[in-house]
């Protein structure tokens, strides 16, 4: 006698199976959208049957935990409850990158990043500095890049010590694109964002303003910075400002995440 399966669903009725992903409020990167409504939002609650999401206007919506329920970076994905035995996600870095828990920080690299000025390397520790010290990648400031030739001389630069050189305001035709091009040694790469001040990289909308205002020609950027917006005229409480409201690489704008991930490739690229 042949014997037959309880589930005689043919085989082209059946769904592929979807992958269950805890819906854990504390993930800041667990971002999906539900499926009937098109309403996209963080995971901020999670109660039995029901998950919460939160949009980017701070609007809530409850919704079933309904199997096949949700989009996850355009994955139809079935959100369960956290619980001890649930798969967690990977945890990220500020940069993005998969954390790697327990690391050890490398021995540092005789290969070196520099940038021009100190909020520009404390903008660079806050975000990349989890992966850097994996790399075992330092970075060090300038105060500005006039003497960059020099400096780059000075440093000896080779193949198992490769320097990468961050420069603000690296547009054509200006000062910093001049002496960058100054600069051609193979084992240095010398790039930039186009921001007078690594200031204008951090995202607006993370400072609760609508954008960096326009400051006359002549005035000192910062300063001017600080007058429009009605901030103290202390540049240094201003940047400390700043700085605290730059959680992760989605603070920041990408025309500085891409040349910062340059950088630290170019560094550790293979001797």
């Amino acid at each position: 006698m042949r014997s037959y399966s309880p589930d005689l669903t043919p085989p082209w009725k059946k769904r592929a199976p979807v992958p269950e992903v805890p819906a854990d409020p504390s993930d800041p990167d667990l971002v999906v959208e539900e499926v009937t409504t098109g309403f996209c939002g963080a995971v901020v609650g999670c109660e039995a049957g029901t998950v919460t999401l939160e949009d980017r206007f701070g609007k809530h919506r409850v919704f079933p935990l309904a199997p096949r329920g949700f989009l996850l970076d355009g994955q139809i994905v079935t959100l369960v409850r956290p619980g001890a035995g649930a798969p967690a996600r990977p945890v990220r870095t500020a940069s993005g990158s998969v954390a790697v828990p327990g690391a050890r920080a490398r021995v540092a690299r005789a290969g070196r990043i520099y940038v021009e000025g100190r909020h520009d390397a404390e903008l660079v520790e806050k975000v990349w500095g989890d992966d850097l010290r994996i790399e075992g990648v330092v970075v060090e400031y300038l105060a500005g890049i006039d003497d960059l030739p020099a400096i780059v001389g000075e440093f000896a630069p080779g193949p198992d010590a490769r320097l990468g050189v961050l420069v603000d305001h690296l547009v054509p035709g200006s000062k910093e694109s001049r002496i960058a091009a100054s600069v051609t040694d193979p084992h240095v790469l010398v790039v930039g964002h186009p921001y007078i001040d690594v200031w204008g990289a951090v995202k607006p909308s993370s400072l609760g303003i609508a954008g960096w205002p326009r400051v006359p020609r002549g005035e000192d950027w910062k300063t001017g910075v600080c007058r429009a917006l009605g901030w103290p005229a202390n540049t240094g409480a201003a940047w400390q400002h700043i700085l605290s409201r730059v959680g992760s690489y989605k603070d920041l704008e990408p025309e500085l995440l891409g040349r910062v991930e340059e950088l630290i490739d170019f560094v550790t690229a293979p001797e």
